[in-house]
């Protein structure tokens, strides 16, 4: 699973990329700090099922605090886009072609209002309109592709054409797009595929619209919420987009934060509404103010830093996606590793599926499955529920 962080330059981005994975990142006051997009790891936050078997997880991936499990997911940040990027204006082509692969977006703006379109030191930026340019920016690069997919389509005969959803699927083939998502946005569309009056500029707008909405779904980190503007300009986005999930953030604090953390200054768990001071000595004033203010300007107004916060809702809302844990009998591994794995897979996924994202083995040889939790058999049907335990019997 790959999350996708965008946005215009000097919004946040990779502030919001070492907060979630604390990679050591250029970050710049200036455009384009980011030219060669960072990979990293972020983790997303599942209570731990080893509290319903009474025992403690040794985790071979991501990691356990307090039996809250930590399960990694693939981050990209890259270079920040501009109005035009479609066209090939700032790094727009390679920007968006870095993009390809990724199942969600989080779009990092900045809230305080003090960077314009480009990235640009202003003063009282409409912030909305970042939303606006983005998803048209990345609606007119759809909209090129598809331009492709049906002039190929229709310079064809009929006995050498294939099914138009087919046409577009191959186009889209390098963006994660599938068929069912392609079937769908012609439906929504209201597009008769066999009717070519109907594939106007205008129409095949609006499909791309639709298909990029399924296909590359989009949640919104107010970074800088902590800003004066910021309560203000939340509530403006909100009133404009409230179809919108929208996360506020603060990634700088979060960065601080997780900087203490490491050090064991502080005990401080990503996603919580609070710290624990465990070396006061180890503090200057200017430190100890920071945490003040973090935690009277973001903890108590907010709720959290937001960083965590838009990692999980990305999986768990916007892709809804769940995690099963693989619990055989003993629940360890050949290494006596408990529970050392968690899977996170579509919902609606079924035990078999489940088998063969185990191991393509798993899945060919499937006799059963059983419910860790219930000590149930259920059949390779079964559909999956989140924080499931499963074992596969082959």
């Amino acid at each position: 699973m790959l999350i996708g962080l965008i946005g215009k330059p000097n919004c946040g981005k990779s502030t919001f990329f070492k907060a979630a994975t604390m990679a050591e990142v250029l970050i710049a006051n200036y455009p384009f700090a980011t030219i060669k997009p960072n990979h990293g790891v972020g983790y997303v936050k599942v209570p731990c099922i080893d509290t319903h078997f009474k025992v403690q997880c040794n985790p071979r991936t991501g990691f356990c605090i307090n039996h809250v499990r930590f399960v990694p997911v693939e981050l990209l940040d890259v270079a920040g886009l501009v109005p035009g990027a479609h066209e090939g204006k700032g790094l727009g082509n390679q920007f968006l072609d870095d993009l390809r692969q990724a199942d969600a977006f989080l779009q990092v703006i900045d809230m305080s209002g003090r960077t314009d379109s480009e990235g640009k030191p202003t003063e009282n930026y409409d912030i909305t309109k970042d939303i606006t340019f983005l998803e048209e920016e990345l609606d007119l690069w759809l909209l090129g592709m598809m331009d492709k997919a049906w002039r190929g389509f229709a310079r064809k005969t009929q006995a050498e054409k294939q099914p138009l959803a087919d046409a577009i699927v191959k186009q889209f083939s390098g963006l994660k797009v599938n068929y069912h998502q392609v079937k769908t946005a012609i439906l929504k569309s209201g597009l008769d595929p066999e009717k070519a009056s109907d594939w106007t500029r205008d129409n095949l707008y609006k499909f791309v619209q639709i298909l990029r909405k399924m296909s590359k779904p989009m949640a919104i980190v107010a970074n800088k919420c902590d800003t004066p503007k910021a309560a203000e300009n939340l509530k403006l986005l909100k009133g404009k987009f409230p179809d919108l999930l929208v996360i506020p953030s603060s990634a700088e604090a979060e960065v601080f934060l997780r900087g203490l953390a490491k050090e064991g200054v502080i005990s401080y768990i990503p996603g919580e509404d609070h710290f624990e001071v465990k070396k006061p000595e180890a503090l200057d004033d200017k430190q100890k103010m920071g945490l003040k203010l973090i935690d009277e300007k973001i903890f108590k107004v907010y709720g959290s830093t937001g960083v965590q916060n838009a990692l999980d809702k990305a999986v768990f809302e916007l892709l809804k996606y769940i995690a099963i844990f693989p619990a055989g009998s003993k629940l360890a591994d050949s290494k006596g590793n408990i529970l050392p794995d968690c899977y996170l897979l579509p919902d609606g996924s079924t035990a078999l599926d489940f088998a063969y994202s185990l191991h393509t083995d798993l899945g060919k040889q499937f006799i059963r499955a059983i419910d860790a939790k219930t000590k149930m058999v259920v059949g390779k049907d079964h559909k999956l529920k989140h924080r499931d335990g499963i074992e596969i019997v082959t």
